[in-house]
């Protein structure tokens, strides 16, 4: 029997969404934190940690991906990794020394990369000829990462880092008991997997759009590790800094919301054009500042350029798929990113900012952001200029 989009599909997806981002909430943006401050790690071990994570998503989103479409268990491979990042983050929390730290941190890594994968492809799919309406169920991944971030930073200052696990294990505790009640709809592979993977693998549109992706977790990983060091500099208050991290949070979601409208209005092909300037722009404006406030009109930009670019992406992913392959595309898409995008970006920035001083990977990110999507623009100049 086909699985139709329903109300109660509907609900289940949107607390996935929720659930999922406000685990992360509680948990990512206080884990360096932790790692020096309770752990009393050193700068090196430390980078060691965040630039493994992306490398190993890159990888093992890829893995998980193909393995999913080729032996049609998605659901099994969710519960799987959902159960397995729990207890790798317990593995985190309680690891002795940082050679276990390390490898708890890798398996987390590898077993987070299929769970977003997994769902954005079976929503897409439920949703059937109203794939554009995907913003309106992502949206509640925004609101559940900003409405948990505000409860986070209220626990952590008085209860200690320690709050920062206890949150993730009960909201993703709670994950996999929505994710027991989530169907995920089976797709036939029209042709053998291995030659549709051959097919997308040899697409040069595809590649591309890669490329686009790459540069936009790229600048992605530089606003968000090297942006408050900027604001440091310039002697911006901590206030002031959460301020600009929750603004840019919640400019995602009106976005979202309107996807489905943005991509009745536009093809995917003009909003991921679209976001990657206005990238540009965001980060020429952060190289810009004169003034500390100034961050917070530009963190606006956030939605303009991550939250399109990622509706695009997901779009452009299920689209260009050989049927049955929609995970894989979805997880390489995620992968170059969030692993392969955000580790170039951490490493280049971090050479740029110790250098070149803190304008340097804003102006890195900026031109980066306009030389990729140049050849995307070109191979897609027919596309661009129709519906």
């Amino acid at each position: 029997m086909e699985l139709r989009y329903n109300n109660t599909i509907m609900l289940i997806a949107r607390l996935f969404y929720f659930a999922n981002f406000a685990a992360l909430a509680f948990l990512l943006p206080f884990l360096s934190l932790y790692y020096q401050k309770e752990l009393g790690l050193t700068g090196s071990q430390i980078g060691v940690l965040t630039g493994l994570a992306p490398i190993v998503t890159l990888v093992g989103g890829s893995i998980w991906g193909a393995v999913a479409d080729a032996s049609r268990k998605h659901k099994a491979i969710l519960l799987i990794a959902i159960a397995g990042v729990w207890v790798s983050v317990w593995g985190i929390f309680r690891a002795p020394g940082f050679l276990l730290l390390t490898v708890a941190v890798a398996l987390y890594a590898f077993l987070s990369s299929p769970v977003i994968p997994i769902i954005d492809n079976s929503v897409m799919t439920l949703l059937g000829d109203r794939r554009d309406r995907y913003g309106l169920e992502r949206v509640w991944g925004s609101i559940g990462w900003g409405v948990a971030a505000l409860f986070a930073g209220a626990l952590i200052q008085h209860g200690g880092l320690h709050w920062a696990f206890y949150g993730f294990f009960v909201l993703y505790g709670t994950l996999f008991f929505i994710a027991l009640r989530f169907p995920i709809p089976q797709v036939s592979i029209a042709t053998h997997f291995w030659q549709g993977l051959r097919q997308l693998a040899t697409n040069t549109r595809w590649i591309l759009f890669l490329l686009v992706a790459l540069v936009e977790g790229l600048s992605l990983a530089i606003f968000l590790n090297y942006l408050f060091l900027h604001l440091s500099d310039m002697g911006a208050s901590r206030t002031l800094m959460s301020w600009s991290l929750t603004v840019a949070t919640f400019s995602e979601v009106p976005v979202f919301l309107l996807g489905h409208k943005l991509l009745r209005r536009w093809t995917p092909v003009q909003l991921l054009a679209i976001s990657m300037l206005l990238t540009g722009v965001r980060a020429l404006a952060y190289a810009g500042m004169s003034a500390p406030w100034q961050v917070l009109p530009i963190s606006l930009l956030h939605g303009p350029t991550f939250a399109v670019m990622w509706t695009a992406g997901v779009a452009y992913s299920n689209q260009t798929a050989p049927k049955g392959l929609g995970t894989t595309a979805l997880a390489v898409f995620s992968g170059v990113t969030f692993g392969l995008g955000s580790a170039l970006g951490a490493l280049s920035g971090g050479w740029l900012y110790q250098h070149m001083g803190g304008v340097a990977p804003f102006l890195w990110a900026a031109g980066a952001s306009i030389v990729a999507v140049l050849p995307f623009i070109w191979v897609h100049r027919r596309a661009l200029f129709r519906k």
